[in-house]
C-alpha cells in the first residue's frame, strides 16, 4: 500500500509541474491567465495560479522543495485546489466527498459517485432502446437510418423517429390497393372493409382495385331460407319445427344445421342416434344425490333440477324462489321447484313464453259482440262500450245504449201543429188529418207514444148513400219504433189487432169470421200477419219475419175485415207507421 501511495504521489507532482509550466508559457505568450483550456479542473487551477504568480514574480508553487502538497501562498501557508481541503497538518490535502456533503448538482434520477478531487453523476435508469447515453449524462436518440442499423427492405426508405425508426414505402399504391409489410400493393376488399357498401337488396362483389354492387339473387342452401326482404339467407331453426328432431333431449340450433345435446349423464351415439348413459352413478341409484348424480372423471357431483339450487352439504337441493328475480310481467307465485305467472283481471298469460301478460280483447271474444249493445272498444286490461254519436246515451250499466227520448226531454223541433214521436236514436214530427167523411176520435197530444192510436171514425153526411155503403168503418194510425236486430233467428211479433166480438157469438150459426190483410207498405216482404184466438176472441198478429237494416221507414196498411154468411160486415183500416233505426241490438 505504501508503494502505491508513493507512486500516486509522484504522478500527482508530475501533473502539477506540467500544469504549472503550462501557466508560465501562457504568461510568456501574453495570453490571459483565465483562458479556458481543454484540461481537467485541477490542472486549470494550477495553471492559472502559476500564471498569476509568474506575473507577480513569486516562486513556483509546485517547486518540489516546497512543503505544500498543492499550493503555497505568499504568507508561506499551504492551500488546496478545488475538490480538496487542507489536512490538519497544514500541508497535505484531503479529498472532499461532495456526495456525502450534498455539494453535488446531480438531477433527479441520477446517482452521485465521488471521485478524487471531484464527483460525477450517473443515471440510475438506462436510456432504453433507441437511445444512447452521452458524456453529459443525457439520453440521445440513436439515428438508426444514419447508422445503418435499421431493417428496412430495398422497397422502403428509412425515416428516423424518436427512439425508433419507420420504413416508408418508396412506391405509392393506386386507389383500391394497400401496401403490405413487404411493400407490395395488394387489393383492398371493400366488401369487407366498408360498412354497407351497397344498397339494400344488393350484394357486394369485390374486384381487383375496386368493387361492384349487383342485384341479390339469393339461392339458399339446406338449413337456410330467404329473409322477408329477399336480401339474404336466414338460418332455419330446426329445433322449433313441427317435427321433433331430438326426441327426449335438447335440440341445439346451429348455423345451417342443428345438433342434439343429450341430457346430463348421457352421451350421444352417432350410430344409433340415441343418448346412452355412461354414468357410474347408476351403481348407487338414489344414494348419492337428492336429485341428479352427474358423472365426472374419477368421481361424481350432485346437481339439482330446474327450480332448485344445491344445498351447502353438496347433496340436497333447496327450492329457488324465482319470483325474487321478477320473471313475470305482472304477478308471480313461487311453487316448489318452479313458479307460476298469473295476470290481473283483463289480461291473460301468453301461450308463447308463459311470462308475459297480454291484454284480453274482450271485444274480439266469441261473446264480445254481446258485451255492448252497440259497439265495443278494447282498452288495456278492460273495454268500454260506445253508443251512436246522436240519439243515444250510455246506460248506468256501462254496456247498454239507452235511447234519448227527445219528445219527453223537449229537445225536439216539432211545431205546435205537429206531434212528436220518439224513435230509436231520434224523433219524428207527425201530423195527421182524417179523410173525407171521417172525423177524429179524441184529441191528439203533442207527444205520441208507442201505445197511442189516432183513430178516425166514419161520419157520413145526410143522404150520402155511397158513404153509408162504404164497408170501411174506421181508419186509425199507430206507431212503432224497431231496431236493426243483430241476430234475427225467429219472427218478432210487433203489432196486435184485437177484435171485440167473441169467436162463438150469436152469429155462429151464420158463420162469422175475421180476415186480416196487409194491403200496402210491406217493404221487402219483411212482415206478415197471422190470425189466432186469444181469450175467446180473434187476434191479428203482425210479425217481422225478415231482418231489415235501418234506417227504414214504412207505413203498413192493415185491413181487419169482419165476414159473415150474409156478406161483408165491416172493415177497419189500421195504418202502422214503422220506423226501423240503424242501431244494432
Amino acid at each position: 500500500q505504501l508503494s502505491s501511495w508513493i507512486q500516486c504521489f509522484v504522478l500527482f507532482w508530475q501533473m502539477c509541474c506540467d500544469c504549472c509550466l503550462l501557466g508560465k508559457v501562457m504568461k510568456e505568450m501574453s495570453l490571459p491567465c483565465d483562458k479556458n483550456l481543454p484540461v481537467s479542473h485541477q490542472c486549470g487551477v494550477v495553471s492559472q495560479t502559476c500564471c498569476l504568480e509568474e506575473a507577480s514574480g513569486s516562486k513556483n508553487p509546485v517547486d518540489p522543495k516546497w512543503k505544500c502538497a498543492h499550493l503555497c501562498l505568499k504568507n508561506n501557508t499551504c492551500a488546496c485546489v478545488k475538490g480538496y481541503r487542507l489536512n490538519s497538518d497544514g500541508k497535505n490535502c484531503d479529498d472532499i466527498n461532495e456526495c456525502l456533503m450534498g455539494l453535488s448538482d446531480c438531477r433527479a434520477g441520477e446517482r452521485c459517485i465521488n471521485t478524487e478531487g471531484s464527483f460525477r453523476c450517473q443515471r440510475e435508469v438506462s436510456c432504453g432502446t433507441g437511445y444512447e447515453l452521452t458524456d453529459s449524462n443525457n439520453c440521445k436518440d440513436i439515428d438508426e437510418c444514419e447508422t445503418g442499423i435499421h431493417n428496412c427492405g430495398p422497397q422502403f426508405n428509412c425515416q428516423n423517429t424518436q427512439g425508433s425508426f419507420r420504413c416508408i414505402p418508396k412506391a405509392k399504391c393506386d386507389n383500391g390497393f394497400i401496401q403490405d409489410a413487404l411493400g407490395n400493393c395488394i387489393d383492398i376488399n371493400e366488401c369487407v372493409t366498408l360498412t354497407n357498401p351497397c344498397h339494400r337488396g344488393q350484394i357486394c362483389v369485390n374486384s381487383l382495385g375496386s368493387y361492384s354492387c349487383q342485384r341479390n339473387s339469393v339461392n339458399c342452401g339446406r338449413g337456410y331460407h330467404l329473409s322477408e326482404d329477399g336480401s339474404r339467407c336466414v338460418d332455419i331453426d330446426e329445433c322449433k319445427g313441427s317435427e321433433e328432431v331430438c326426441p327426449g333431449h335438447a335440440c341445439i340450433n346451429q348455423v345451417g344445421s342443428y345438433r342434439c345435446e343429450c341430457a346430463t349423464g348421457y352421451n350421444f351415439n352417432s350410430i344409433s342416434r340415441t343418448c346412452e348413459d355412461v354414468n357410474e352413478c347408476r351403481y348407487y341409484p338414489g344414494r348419492l344425490c337428492a336429485h341428479k348424480c352427474e358423472n365426472t372423471l374419477g368421481s361424481y357431483k350432485c346437481s339439482c333440477t330446474s327450480g332448485f339450487k344445491l344445498a351447502n352439504d353438496g347433496r340436497n337441493c333447496d327450492d329457488v324462489n324465482e319470483c325474487e328475480t321478477n320473471p313475470c310481467s305482472q304477478e308471480c307465485a313461487n311453487v316448489y321447484g318452479s313458479y307460476q305467472c298469473y295476470c290481473r283481471r283483463g289480461y291473460q298469460l301468453s301461450d308463447i313464453d308463459g311470462l308475459t301478460c297480454e291484454d284480453i280483447d274482450e271485444c274480439a271474444l266469441p261473446t264480445g259482440g254481446h258485451i255492448c249493445t252497440y259497439r265495443c272498444r278494447n282498452t288495456p286490461g278492460s273495454f268500454t262500450c260506445i253508443c251512436p254519436a246522436e240519439g243515444y246515451t250510455l246506460a248506468t250499466n256501462g254496456r247498454s245504449c239507452q235511447d234519448i227520448d227527445e219528445c219527453a226531454a223537449g229537445s225536439h223541433t216539432c211545431t205546435a201543429n205537429e206531434s212528436c214521436f220518439n224513435i230509436q236514436g231520434g224523433f219524428r214530427c207527425l201530423s195527421f188529418d182524417c179523410p173525407n167523411n171521417y172525423k177524429r176520435v179524441g184529441e191528439t197530444s203533442a207527444r205520441i207514444q208507442g201505445s197511442d192510436t189516432i183513430r178516425c171514425s166514419k161520419s157520413c153526411q145526410p143522404n150520402d148513400i155511397a158513404c153509408v155503403l162504404d164497408p170501411i168503418h174506421s181508419v186509425s194510425h199507430t206507431f212503432i219504433s224497431l231496431p236493426t236486430f243483430r241476430e234475427f233467428v225467429k219472427p218478432e211479433e210487433i203489432v196486435f189487432l184485437r177484435t171485440t166480438v167473441p169467436v162463438y157469438s150469436s152469429y155462429q150459426f151464420g158463420g162469422y169470421d175475421v180476415r186480416f190483410d196487409i194491403l200496402e207498405g210491406n217493404v221487402e216482404n219483411a212482415f206478415d200477419i197471422i190470425k189466432r184466438v186469444e181469450s175467446g176472441r180473434f187476434l191479428g198478429v203482425v210479425r217481422q219475419v225478415k231482418p231489415l237494416v235501418g234506417p227504414v221507414e214504412t207505413v203498413l196498411k192493415l185491413s181487419m175485415r169482419n165476414l159473415s154468411s150474409h156478406g161483408d160486415a165491416g172493415q177497419n183500416i189500421i195504418n202502422v207507421h214503422v220506423f226501423v233505426s240503424a242501431f244494432w241490438f
